[in-house]
C-alpha cells in the first residue's frame, strides 16, 4: 500500500501556527497520513533580504510540527535544487511508495503561472488550493486556474483510493487564520538570532542528515 503524503513548500521564515493548522485539516479533508513541510533553501520568487539562514528556519518548522504527524525536511538542499518542479520529480524517484499531492495557499495559485514548469507540477500529482482571504478572486482569474479548472475535482475522490490521476484541482475552504510570517518578523525583527533555536543538534526528519550552518 501507497502512503498518502502532503507536500507543503516554503519559505518557513518563520514556520507558525498557521502553517501547522492547515495541514492538519488538510490530512483530514484528504485522508492523508503525513504531510511533508519542504524548508526551502531559497525562493527564486522571492527577495534574500530579509531571509533567515535556512537552520533558524528549519528550527522553527520543527517547533511548530511537534507532536503531530508533519515530517520536517530540508531536502532541496541535498537535491540541490532550486525550483519546485526539479524537487517533486526527485522526490517522486526516491520515494516510490508514496503518494503525493502538493498543497498551496490560492495567493500562490494567482502566481502559479510565474513558476517554473508549472504544468510539470500540475501533471505531476493533484493540487490541493486552500483559499485565503483577499486571494481568492486573483486566484480564480489566473492564467494557471484557466488551465487547472478543467480538472477540477472534489477532495473526497482522493480518499480510499490507491491511485491518484493528475492533473486534478482540490480546492478546499477552512476557517481563516490571520497569522503570518510577515507580521511575526514585524513584532520581532530578531526571532531568527534566539539561540533557543539553533543550541541543540537538528537532523532532517526525512534524510536524517543534520541541519548544519546558519547561512540560507
Amino acid at each position: 500500500m501507497s502512503i498518502p503524503t502532503g507536500l507543503l513548500g516554503g519559505s518557513f521564515n518563520p514556520a507558525h501556527g498557521a502553517h501547522r493548522k492547515v495541514s492538519l485539516e488538510v490530512m483530514r479533508a484528504l485522508g492523508l497520513e503525513e504531510v511533508w513541510w519542504l524548508v526551502s533553501p531559497g525562493n527564486p520568487l522571492k527577495p534574500k533580504a530579509g531571509m533567515a539562514p535556512l537552520a533558524a528556519r528549519y528550527a522553527s518548522a520543527r517547533a511548530q510540527a511537534r507532536r503531530a504527524p508533519i515530517r520536517v525536511t530540508a531536502i532541496e538542499r541535498e537535491f540541490g535544487t532550486a525550483y519546485t518542479a526539479l524537487t517533486l520529480r526527485r522526490l517522486i524517484r526516491r520515494y516510490p511508495k508514496r503518494r503525493f499531492v502538493w498543497i498551496m495557499g490560492a495567493d500562490n495559485l494567482a502566481q502559479f503561472h510565474r513558476w517554473r514548469d508549472w504544468r510539470s507540477i500540475a501533471r505531476s500529482m493533484p493540487i490541493a488550493v486552500v483559499a485565503r482571504p483577499g486571494y481568492d478572486s486573483a486566484a480564480v482569474a489566473s492564467p494557471a486556474m484557466a488551465w487547472l479548472g478543467r480538472n477540477r475535482k472534489s477532495p473526497a475522490c482522493l480518499k480510499f483510493r490507491d491511485s491518484w490521476s493528475a492533473p486534478a484541482l482540490l480546492t478546499l475552504r477552512f476557517d481563516p487564520d490571520p497569522r503570518s510570517a510577515t507580521d511575526i518578523r514585524r513584532a520581532d525583527p530578531d526571532w531568527a538570532q534566539q539561540s533557543s533555536l539553533l543550541r541543540h543538534g537538528l537532523r532532517d526528519q526525512v534524510t536524517h542528515r543534520a541541519i548544519t550552518g546558519h547561512s540560507a
